[in-house]
């Protein structure tokens, strides 16, 4: 297998170069408008971009200062048309800029662009092609914010998830894709699948710059429905989330191991095997009865909410609304409201008996998707490996590892317990430096 390579600057290391005046905004700036003009009529991973004059004037001081974020159009933007995957929103623009686009002006950012995303973040797709691979899907919802970040185009970009949708394309387009323990990202200003299961989240190239991303953009104060705070995370040596002891990996036995690609497969069992070799402790880990009833509590919750969530636009739009749409709220009119309250129930019991999991093992391994991207750009793959994490609200953080025979991404998932954010990162910073040791 061949392995991963990372070909264009990081977050970290566009911010310390134009931060010692090594590089100049103008100049990087200059080199990603570029590379989008050179790409996006066949990668289509924007549905408007900033030009490179705006972008200029309005870069600030701070920690972002003139790097460029794509941001995934489900958040609001009040310079640019928010379309949220939708013609009923062809012509939309905020008010306001949600509170984390707020954010990243402050820190000094710019926005490059709003990113591709299927309609309401949901089912159907988008334009967006895989960056490996023009005939295949870069995964979905967070199409273009993938695919973005990917191409070389921006260092960070802001996708979301509510099922699949950040752990499932970075890991189609060979990035790193992370999302924090649920409400530890300001969530408000996006257009909302379901309430009970959003995330915010990043898509980077490295877990170094989605730390540094995470702590200037995570909640500092529990202003929202659900909001959590975590303390800022930070890198050190493993010995001290292990106590000197042995790392402890949870290799995940699902009951969909199946739909696995034999390359995935492969991809997982290599990953461990070197962990092993590298001193850390890797057990085959079947979820104790009940947990994998999570998945069918998800579509309950997310159908009834998003059923909710539509009802004006199904009746002002119907025609609008695509099969997917209509499918997913009728499933919702079609629950009982006794089905949602127990799959609630679900959620809240699972979450707080997680942490017994991880009284046993530091971090569960598993796969980010069944394999490869699949072919084609209708269907955007299947998102069941990340579903229970995205239920429950557990950190999780897709790493790219290495290629398929088609010239694909592959990688690994690694999910963390809820609110330990920072043992989680400080282990997928271990595991990737793992991974490029034997690129090497």
């Amino acid at each position: 297998m061949t392995l991963m390579k990372k070909p264009f600057i990081g977050l970290v290391e566009a911010c310390e170069l134009i931060e010692r005046k090594q590089l100049t905004i103008q100049t990087y700036l200059s080199q990603c408008v570029g590379r989008a003009d050179d790409l996006e009529s066949t990668l289509k991973a924007f549905t408007v971009r900033s030009p490179l004059l705006k972008m200029l004037h309005e870069s600030g001081a701070g920690p972002l200062k003139g790097i460029p974020v794509a941001i995934k159009d489900i958040l609001a933007t009040k310079d640019f048309v928010t379309t949220n995957g939708s013609p009923i929103y062809g012509n939309y623009i905020p008010m306001e800029d949600a509170p984390i686009v707020q954010k990243i002006r402050a820190l000094g950012g710019v926005v490059f662009g709003k990113t591709v995303t299927t309609e309401f973040a949901w089912k159907h797709p988008g334009a967006t092609t895989n960056p490996w691979n023009r005939g295949h899907t870069p995964g979905g919802s967070s199409s273009g914010s993938a695919a973005a970040v990917a191409s070389g185009i921006v260092p960070l970009a802001i996708g979301s998830q509510t099922v699949g949708s950040i752990v499932r394309p970075a890991s189609f387009c060979g990035v790193v894709g992370f999302k924090a323990s649920f409400g530890a990202v300001p969530r408000a200003g996006a257009h909302p699948v379901s309430g009970s299961l959003d995330h915010i989240g990043f898509f980077t190239r490295s877990v170094k710059d989605i730390v540094y991303a995470f702590n200037l953009l995570k909640n500092i104060s529990p202003s929202e429905e659900d909001a959590i705070v975590i303390e800022d995370v930070s890198l050190k040596p493993l010995e001290k989330y292990t106590d000197n002891r042995r790392l402890r990996i949870a290799l995940l036995k699902t009951p969909f191991d199946d739909l696995l690609s034999q390359e995935q497969s492969d991809v997982l069992q290599s990953v461990a095997s070197n962990l092993k070799s590298e001193g850390a402790s890797v057990e085959d880990y079947t979820l104790p009865d009940g947990y994998w009833d999570g998945i069918q509590a998800l579509h309950i919750l997310m159908a009834c909410e998003a059923a909710v969530i539509h009802e004006h636009h199904f009746e002002k739009y119907p025609e609008l609304m695509s099969t997917h749409m209509k499918e997913l709220a009728q499933k919702g009119n079609n629950h009982t409201a006794s089905e949602y309250i127990k799959a609630k129930k679900l959620q809240q019991r699972l979450r707080q008996s997680i942490g017994e999991i991880f009284e046993r093992f530091d971090v569960i391994l598993s796969a980010p998707a069944t394999g490869e991207a699949p072919k084609g750009l209708d269907f955007t793959g299947n998102p069941i490996f990340c579903a229970l994490w995205s239920f429950i609200g557990t950190p999780a953080i897709a790493l790219p590892v290495t290629k398929s025979a088609k010239g694909l991404p592959l990688g690994i998932q690694l999910i963390g317990n809820y609110r330990d954010d920072e043992k989680l990162l400080n282990i997928a910073a271990f595991v990737e430096a793992s991974i490029e040791k034997r690129s090497n």
